[in-house]
């Protein structure tokens, strides 16, 4: 008994660890945005965009360069701090600060930082619109597992049923209603009902593996999604039209915004073209020290006698002066750093008159860039509108063929039923009961393609009416 509770346990285990681990399609489609390696490209490419407008914010405030020089003079040169010469080798020191505004250039700096806001916003849009292009795929990708698993149960439902149709068989063939013929050709027939099993696991296992690619997943094992209930319902396309649908794309479309954020960037790139006619007026300041080897402070002047000079007397004796020594040492460090500072101020004004028309071909260039992107964003907004009828009518396409395909089915089961009753009668052959039985697997993998179709058909409108992807 306590065994049996033990292994009772064990299978309730397992099977709700198997549902936990069971993905729906909102999980599959944040994995697959947080893991996908081009979103991460993308979002790389934004952010430098944001560093560009940040950068271009700064630009306006003043710029500060700091710098110091060591120098070591060799041979005869002018100490440029004492302005004596120099013979032999000598250190000097220089330290300074720099500091350059630009005051007006034509509204360029501002211009500037507009054309890179909006460039970085369509970027983003951008980034968004990656992000909702992979969810379609990923819902497209989760579609086809669902529609491959559902043709793989048909392919091994049919098998079985052939499987117990032999036996039937093979039981009447021993009583002598039926010939002996009839058990080889359902043992045909089983064997390619599992070929046919084969291929549609196999095409299975190819469906979970685009999947798990798309998420950027290392493996598919314990890895099953969760089959949503899915209702066919006609009233989806009847309460919606094409336009309807394309003016809600214009507000919500990340790649409408996009383009619109691309035409008001090119929009400040023509201003900073039409700015460079404009004069530049610039203010720097600078302020410097240094020291030498060479500047030295005088400490002591001791008179060590007298000395004969080149003068005489009008009695004609010689006349003497006194004889000093001055004592020096170097000039410290700190004194010279006082003493020797410099500043400047000044103020520089640049009038553009030619440049070999490098600014009016740029303007102009500016220009046929702006009506470009104008050009592009229209025609983005009519891609976008024949985007939309093209899967309006698809999915009413669709719609038709899965009724059709409806009744085709519910005709081929009445004929397999009827055709099932007479073969084992004996009334027809094994040959036609297979042909009816075929019709029937047929009509049920038409109907499953276009029941999925018809769904995925309904996804794409959603996408373009910014609805949330899901069952």
């Amino acid at each position: 008994m306590k065994a049996l509770c033990i292994s009772f346990f064990l299978v309730v285990s397992v099977q709700l660890i198997a549902q936990t681990n069971q993905w729906n399609l909102q999980k599959c489609i944040e994995f697959g945005q947080k893991n996908n390696l081009g979103l991460k490209q993308s979002e790389i490419s934004t952010q430098m965009n944001r560093n560009t407008l940040m950068q271009s914010k700064a630009s306006v405030l003043p710029s500060i360069n700091g710098g110091a020089q060591h120098t070591y003079n060799f041979g005869r040169t002018i100490d440029r701090y004492t302005n004596t010469f120099a013979n032999s080798q000598v250190l000097s020191q220089n330290f300074y600060l720099s500091s350059n505004v630009v005051i007006w250039s034509g509204l360029a700096q501002y211009n500037s930082i507009k054309a890179n806001q909006y460039q970085y916003l369509s970027s983003y849009e951008n980034f968004l619109q990656q992000q909702n292009d992979l969810a379609l795929n990923i819902a497209t990708a989760y579609i086809n597992v669902i529609f491959s698993d559902e043709v793989l149960q048909i392919a091994k439902a049919q098998f079985q049923m052939t499987n117990e149709q032999l036996i039937r068989t093979k039981q009447l063939a021993d009583a002598g209603t039926l010939a002996k013929s009839a058990v080889y050709d359902l043992n045909a027939q089983l064997a390619n009902e599992d070929i046919n099993v084969i291929s549609a696991d196999n095409n299975y296992q190819l469906a979970m593996l685009g999947l798990t690619q798309l998420l950027n997943l290392d493996t598919i094992q314990s890895f099953t999604i969760e089959k949503p209930l899915v209702n066919i319902s006609e009233n989806d396309l009847k309460t919606i039209s094409v336009q309807d649908i394309y003016n809600i794309a214009l507000k919500n479309q990340h790649s409408i915004k996009a383009a619109q954020y691309n035409v008001m960037s090119a929009k400040k790139t023509l201003d900073i073209a039409k700015g460079k006619f404009s004069p530049t007026l610039s203010a720097t300041g600078s302020l410097g020290t240094g020291t030498s080897e060479l500047n030295k402070r005088i400490d002591a002047i001791n008179i060590i006698g007298l000395e004969q000079t080149q003068y005489v007397t009008s009695a004609g004796g010689y006349i003497y002066q006194p004889k000093a020594e001055i004592l020096t040492s170097k000039t410290p460090f700190a004194n010279q750093f006082n003493d020797n500072v410099n500043k400047s101020v000044g103020f520089t004004l640049s009038v553009p008159i030619f440049n070999g028309l490098q600014t009016y071909s740029g303007y102009k260039n500016a220009q046929l860039n702006a009506l470009s992107i104008h050009y592009g964003k229209e025609l983005v907004e009519q891609n976008l509108y024949k985007l939309i009828a093209q899967a309006y009518a698809n999915a009413r396409a669709a719609l038709n063929k899965y009724k059709a395909n409806l009744l085709s089915l519910e005709a081929s089961e009445l004929s397999f039923d009827f055709a099932k009753q007479k073969y084992n009668l004996g009334a027809i052959s094994t040959f036609e009961y297979n042909t009816a039985k075929t019709r029937v697997q047929t009509a049920q993998g038409n109907l499953i393609q276009s029941k999925y179709d018809y769904v995925f058909k309904l996804k794409v409108l959603d996408f373009y009416q910014g609805k949330t992807i899901t069952f």
